[in-house]
């Protein structure tokens, strides 16, 4: 039994979880136990499995600040192989990972992060004006490399770059617009006669 006192975050203290139907069961080479509560005894773990090295576990966590979560760790690597069954066409879903609430993260602290398929498709459905959004961000380049590449949206597009822009292409290029006005930076001194100073100035604040 747990002796209670007012620190916090420890074994001792009066939100210390406690258990009196904990069961171990294991050997040299692993444990699985019932009711496991944690160092700061902050968290019980219905089922906890356990590897000989502690880096290496399966646990169910019920309350505290990790109430209702699953956690895996793993030192090495961490593998999920499915869907070997005959009869199975590539149409059907074979894994699935769905958050009903919440965000998904997937990181790799010192690695890449590799999408290999047949097809890749990326969906944003978001039903508010701030939501429905894909960024892409990168510290060096973003690179797009394929037989065809297209470019649609339905209210504005913008290409913009604080350095140089280049568009080449060894066949045809057809440039359409209803209406099409080329500004370069002259107009920074001199206004144009069509104008052309006033967007000059709104891509600079830009």
């Amino acid at each position: 039994m747990v002796t209670a006192n007012n620190s916090k975050n420890t074994r001792n203290s009066n939100t210390a979880k406690k258990s009196y139907t904990t069961i171990r069961v294991g050997n040299d080479h692993g444990s699985i136990n019932f009711g496991h509560i944690s160092q700061k005894a902050d968290v019980t773990s219905d089922v906890l499995l356990q590897a000989s090295d502690s880096r290496h576990s399966i646990a169910l966590d019920k309350n505290g600040v990790r109430k209702g979560c699953t956690t895996i760790i793993s030192p090495g690597n961490f593998q999920v192989r499915c869907a070997f069954d005959e009869g199975r066409t590539p149409e059907q879903d074979a894994m699935m990972i769905s958050a009903h609430k919440g965000n998904i993260n997937i990181i790799a602290e010192n690695g890449k992060i590799r999408l290999v398929a047949d097809d890749i498709e990326f969906v944003a459905r978001g039903e508010k004006t701030s939501e429905g959004n894909i960024r892409m961000k990168a510290t060096e380049t973003i690179e797009l490399d394929g037989k065809k590449l297209l470019l649609n949206s339905k209210s504005y597009t913008k290409i913009a770059s604080s350095g140089k822009i280049e568009m080449a292409a060894n066949g045809c290029m057809k440039v359409y617009g209803s209406l099409i006005q080329g500004v370069t930076d002259a107009v920074a001194t001199k206004d144009s006669k069509v104008g052309g100073k006033e967007y000059q100035i709104k891509q600079l604040i830009s």
